[in-house]
């Protein structure tokens, strides 16, 4: 099937210094299905998938939901709750494709991840590279830094090419150093690899056995075991370690703790070779046969390099790149996106749209907890225009397996021309002063002087975010259903979930995003589906889900700033919002051609 782009923009022109499109929103080609998307890992209902199955072939589910999003601990995986892929197998200890097959039954199809930039050290690909090192196949699938950089760097003391300033000042690095991993050869050298995001290199304990059948003496093997595994457990490199009056035996026991080397990190993908895209290929027929409509490319920003431009979302780069996966994803009836997070003022979601790609809808969430907490409407009147206007297809959320996006509502500068935020910055920081006094925590990005430059993500529950309002989370969800685009609900959302701080405490650097991952039992889920606030939510979602009248065209009503009123008209099928955003009642009206009128009014 051949998936045409949105809409149709006409050739770009610079204006008062940036790049508009001129959009003709009325020849849009819409490419998402209609529908409602759960979105969930494996565990986060039960212990495994098939828990979920159950529960979602009861009639409380009927008509709710036609997507689900798996998140990719349904693939093998072993870092980063699933974004470190090892194979896009299925995990058959948490989905199987009985699961698969009977959700399709239920009428539902599958949005998963595509993690484009890198994969784990575990995957068969580095695995065989680290068995076989120059005769591997696999060789150049991963980017090898000094081969990669040596006609625009100079080899520095360590073995790595120090780029030369004018490309290293381009770099966005994701952590301190280089984004380099050395990886041991079966020659005994060590070659870097790029390794922009995650790594851990460990070694496991030598026994005196080990030094003894090695050469040392073995009066002696005991101490020198001792003394080199209580450096390793302390953090000593094994080139530092410092055998004191034992160091004559130091060779034989370096050699024995390289050879217990292991790793554990997501290692860039080399697009520049063609086996890479063969893999690509490969990948998406494999989703496709799970039942896949949408693929989310992950990490896709940090794909191309090239030395002279920035290593994210580099230009024209990025965009061939992007290009070509379209295009063997059209081959397996794919629908694939690039997930986009970027300050509203550089307006990369523009860029992405006019490319004829949906976006990820990041401004919502913050834009209707500003709402709520001011009681008006503005804001987001004017970017329900924008998304019309500019013919934009998106998917949207409340919360999600990440953080609520807040850095996103800003504004930027883009080539010495200020374009202003979705947001001021003063209202931005009351949606942020508002989430972190009901219990949320931030991530912050910070410079290289190690002061902050921007809040990255706050971390919290949506219904925590709202106080515990269970009529804000309602309205809140009443919104998000009228959206144009497809309405994504996080699990723990539709349960009105709180903030799981013992989790957070628990789960170390990456800490803050457990928030808003508590795992339900069953039982829980049995208990919560009585409660109004999820009988209500079930209720809009189903609504959304099936009336067929939000297959057609959304008119904004021009009301007071207090009040929101959606009306979606398909022919004679018409579903209405009427909202007021200051005592937070709503009341939805829905219309069928044949006669039949619904009125659904919370209290």
């Amino acid at each position: 099937m051949h998936l045409a782009p949105p809409h149709t923009a006409q050739p770009s022109q610079k204006e008062g210094g940036k790049y508009v499109m001129d959009y003709h929103a009325d020849a849009a080609v819409k490419t998402l299905p209609n529908g409602v998307m759960l979105n969930l890992y494996p565990d986060s209902i039960g212990s495994r998938l098939s828990d979920a199955v159950k529960l979602l072939h009861e009639p409380a589910f009927d008509d709710a939901f036609s997507l689900l999003y798996l998140l990719p601990t349904c693939f093998h995986s072993d870092l980063d709750r699933g974004f470190s892929v090892i194979d896009y197998d299925l995990n058959q200890e948490l989905v199987t494709p009985a699961d698969l097959t009977a959700l399709a039954s239920r009428g539902m199809q599958f949005k998963f991840d595509l993690v484009l930039n890198h994969l784990s050290v575990g995957s068969p690909q580095f695995q065989d590279l680290l068995q076989k090192g120059d005769a591997s196949q696999y060789r150049n699938f991963f980017v090898d830094w000094n081969a990669f950089w040596h006609q625009h760097g100079a080899m520095g003391p360590d073995g790595h090419v120090l780029p030369h300033p004018e490309h290293l000042e381009k770099l966005f690095l994701r952590k301190p150093g280089l984004p380099i991993l050395d990886v041991r050869f079966p020659d005994g050298t060590d070659r870097p690899y790029w390794n922009t995001f995650y790594q851990k290199v460990s070694y496991r304990p030598i026994a005196p056995d080990e030094l003894i059948a090695a050469g040392v003496d073995e009066l002696v093997a005991p101490a020198v075991a001792m003394m080199v595994n209580g450096a390793l457990e302390n953090g000593v490199g094994p080139d530092d370690i410092d055998l004191d009056g034992y160091n004559s035996y130091r060779s034989e026991a370096l050699a024995l703790v390289d050879g217990k080397r292991e790793y554990l990190g997501q290692m860039d993908l080399n697009a520049r070779s063609e086996r890479v895209w063969h893999f690509y290929d490969e990948t998406l027929g494999k989703l496709a046969r799970y039942g896949a409509k949408i693929v989310r490319l992950d990490a896709f920003a940090y794909l191309h390099k090239e030395p002279g431009r920035a290593n994210f979302f580099n230009k024209p780069g990025t965009w061939e790149y992007l290009d070509r996966l379209r295009a063997i994803a059209r081959q397996h009836d794919l629908i694939v996106f690039p997930e986009v997070h970027a300050e509203y003022g550089k307006e990369l979601h523009e860029e992405v749209g006019a490319h004829g790609y949906p976006i990820y809808d990041f401004y919502f969430p913050g834009l209707v907890i500003d709402a709520l907490h001011h009681g008006t409407a503005g804001s987001l009147k004017r970017w329900i225009g924008e998304i019309q206007s500019r013919g934009l297809e998106t998917i949207n959320m409340l919360g999600c397996h990440d953080g609520i996006p807040v850095l996103d509502l800003r504004g930027a500068v883009v080539d010495g021309v200020a374009h202003a935020g979705l947001l001021n910055d003063a209202r931005i920081d009351a949606v942020m002063e508002a989430i972190i006094n009901h219990g949320g925590r931030v991530k912050n990005l910070y410079g290289t002087d190690g002061r902050k430059i921007a809040y990255y993500q706050v971390n919290a529950t949506f219904f925590s975010a709202l106080g515990e309002d269970e009529r804000k989370l309602l309205l809140a969800r009443a919104i998000q259903l009228f959206m144009p685009g497809i309405p994504q609900v996080w699990y723990l959302d539709l349960f009105a979930g709180r903030n799981d701080y013992a989790a957070a405490d628990a789960g170390g650097a990456a800490g803050h995003k457990e928030i808003n991952r508590t795992n339900l039992s069953t039982a829980d889920v049995r208990f919560g589906l009585p409660r109004p606030i999820v009988r209500d939510q079930l209720a809009l979602i189903r609504l959304r889900n099936t009336h067929p009248a939000f297959r057609g065209e959304l008119r904004v009503a021009d009301t007071e700033d207090c009040r929101l009123s959606l009306t979606w008209r398909n022919g004679a099928d018409t579903a209405t919002l009427d909202a007021d955003l200051v005592d937070c009642t709503l009341e939805v009206i829905a219309k069928r051609a044949d006669g039949t009128d619904r009125r659904l009014a919370f209290d």
